[in-house]
C-alpha cells in the first residue's frame, strides 16, 4: 500500500531524524538531492551518512528525484531533501518558475505511488520577505512545492524544536 509522508520545518528542527525514525528498521532507500559543492556541505554531507543504518542504499541525485523514486525497489524511500532539489533545479534551469516548480512537484508526486516514499523539506516562508528578486523566486517556488506535495500527502508533520506536530 503506498504511502506519502512530508515532513516540514526549520533548519535543525529535527526533519531528517524524524524521517529516519519513520522509516522505521526496514531496508530504505535514501536519496540526497545535496551537492558537495564545497568544504563544509562535503562534511555536512559525511556527517548525515554516518547517521544512516548500514542496510539502507544512499542513491545521489540532486535533479531527477522522480525518476530515482520510479527505478527503486525499495519500499521505504526518504527523500531529503525537497529545498535543495527546488534549489538544484532553479540553479540548472534558467527558465525555472513557479508554475514550473508547480509541474515538477505534480510529477514528484506521481512518481511516489509505491511504498512509503518520506519526502523531506524546509518551511522558508514564515520569516521576512528576502530582499532580491532570485531570493524571491526560489521562497516561491519552493512554497508552491511544498504546497502542492502537502495536499497529494497522506500525512504532514511539522517539526518544531525535534517535536513532529502532526498537520494531516
Amino acid at each position: 500500500m503506498a504511502e506519502l509522508i512530508l515532513i516540514t520545518g526549520g533548519c535543525r528542527s529535527g526533519k531528517s531524524a524524524f524521517a529516519m525514525k519513520t522509516a522505521g528498521k526496514s531496508r530504505a532507500l535514501y536519496i540526497a538531492t545535496a551537492e558537495p559543492l564545497d568544504c563544509e556541505m562535503r562534511l555536512r554531507i559525511r556527517n548525515h551518512k554516518k547517521q544512516r543504518p548500514g542496510s539502507w542504499t544512499t542513491v545521489e541525485e540532486p535533479v531527477q528525484v522522480a525518476r530515482a523514486i520510479r527505478r527503486s525497489p525499495a519500499g521505504t524511500i526518504i527523500v531529503d531533501c525537497l529545498t535543495l532539489w527546488v534549489s538544484n533545479l532553479l540553479a540548472k534551469r534558467k527558465d525555472f518558475s513557479e508554475s514550473r516548480a508547480a509541474k515538477e512537484a505534480v510529477r514528484l508526486a506521481s512518481a511516489c505511488g509505491k511504498g512509503k516514499v518520506i519526502l523531506v523539506t524546509n518551511e522558508v516562508g514564515l520569516g521576512i520577505v528576502p530582499a532580491d528578486p532570485q531570493t524571491r523566486l526560489y521562497r516561491d517556488c519552493l512554497g508552491r512545492v511544498n504546497q502542492v506535495l502537502a495536499r497529494r500527502a497522506d500525512k504532514v508533520f511539522f517539526m518544531v524544536s525535534g517535536i513532529p506536530v502532526r498537520v494531516k
